[in-house]
Order: C-alpha cells, then structure tokens, then sequence
C-alpha cells in the first residue's frame, strides 16, 4: 500500500503493445514501487517514499536528457480529454517530431487502443487499485518504449487531482487539463496540483455557452495558486486554440 495516499501497488502491470517495443508482442511486468505496509510514524513512511521517488526521478531526467527526449506530464481528472488532446496532437505534431505515449490507467487499454489508432508507439501501465504514476513505473515504461532520440513523450496520468501531484517522475514540464464542463473552482479545491503546473489547459470551451462557467474566472482562481501560470483555452473538438497548444510544445 502506498504510504501517501493509502492505493494498492502490488498489481501494477506494464503492457507493452504491439509496435511499440523492440521485443515484439504482449509483455507484463510486475512493478512492486511502494512498501508492503506501513510501519512506523506515517509522516517518515511518506518522506522516506517521496525521497525514493525523487532519486528515480532524478534517473530518469537524466536518462530522458541524455537522450534529446522531452516527457510531458498530462494530469487532470476523468473525462476532462487528456486523450483526445493527445490523439489530436499527434496527428498534428506527427510530421513535425517523433511522438510516443506512457499512457497510465487503473484498468484496461482502451486510451492506450486509441492512442496506437495514431500511429504512435505507446506503452500501457495499470496501477491496479493506485490512484497515480510515479517515478519507479515511468522509468518501467521508458526502458519498454525506447522512445526515438529528440522525442516528445506524452506520460497520461491516472485520472485524479491529488496524488499526481506529489510525484515527481522526471518529466520536463506538467500540464493539467481542466475542461469547462467541472466548473471554476477546481484550481480552489485541488490547489497543490494547479500551483505546481507549468500550464494549464482549459479543454472544451466551445461547451462555454452552454454551462455557467465563466473563463476570465477560471484563470484567476489558476493564477490565485500559481501566480503567472500560462492559461491555455482550446477545444479539441472545434481545433479553437490547439496552434498555441501546439507552438508551447514545439518550445519545449
């Protein structure tokens, strides 16, 4: 059980999809990142765990930087369209730069199905009852990826506004995605993930006529947390606002 946030680590699987590896086929891999159960004062659990994340994390920058490879770190909660921006992007992004995805869920590989519909290799990580990646698990789905040299890395997070926070795993930037449809007031609720963004993307503004979601709002209660931080409206389904989506990753 993770020492955090309470979810199982235990039946973490790493599934390896066709064309994604070099090896070829379906492979499972049995990740065992967290403790067994607690023992001992809670607090030293979570700072002994976050210390062991933070020394993975810093292996795997060093292994993505060695390698021209840029990981972007999408989170946010379900439904907000983390896939299809991803499916999107690369359709966009495609001609321009290599693109690969680390894509994290509970269960099933129904994202991951649809991000190799694309044509971009993707490794598909379930964490079981874990409600989060983390740096131990990445550095798993990189070695089975083998993303090509001066690639983008999308690294979809499990759908949650918590726990992905606290977990560093070595990419270059994190965005979170927060779609018009769940109100202005998650950057309020949920303030550890908004302040430590290097952007947030508000998905689905061309629902804005149609829910009591004000944009001008929303940016301020983003910038309450984080102050500065880049707000970046679009609509994956109309293509409003995906060029600057597109021209900050290119910058990367």
């Amino acid at each position: 059980m993770c020492g955090t946030c309470g979810c199982g680590g235990s039946d973490v699987r790493v599934e390896v999809l066709a064309g994604a590896s070099q090896h070829g086929g379906h492979e499972h891999i049995a990740v065992h990142p967290h403790p067994s159960g607690p023992t001992g004062d809670v607090v030293e659990i979570e700072t002994a765990l976050l210390a062991k994340n933070d020394h993975l994390a810093a292996h795997n920058r060093a292994w993505l930087a060695e390698r021209g490879v840029v990981a972007v770190n999408l989170m946010s909660s379900p439904g907000s369209g983390k896939t299809s921006l991803l499916c999107r992007t690369i359709t966009e992004l495609g001609p321009l730069r290599p693109v690969a995805v680390v894509e994290g869920d509970q269960e099933t590989r129904l994202d991951a199905d649809r991000i190799r519909a694309t044509g971009a290799r993707v490794v598909q990580i379930n964490t079981g009852a874990g409600c989060h990646l983390d740096a131990a698990m990445l550095a798993r789905g990189l070695a089975e990826l083998r993303p090509a040299p001066g690639s983008l890395v999308f690294v979809e997070n499990v759908g949650n506004l918590v726990c992905p926070a606290l977990f560093d795993l070595g990419e270059a930037a994190r965005v979170v995605v927060v779609s018009v449809t769940e109100g202005e007031d998650k950057p309020l609720k949920y303030p550890t993930m908004f302040a430590l963004a290097d952007l947030v993307v508000v998905n689905k503004v061309d629902l804005l006529p149609y829910v009591d979601v004000r944009l001008d709002r929303l940016a301020e209660h983003c910038r309450s947390v984080n102050p500065g931080v880049r707000v970046l409206p679009l609509s994956v389904t109309t293509g409003e606002g995906m060029q600057p989506w597109r021209d900050w990753l290119v910058a990367r």
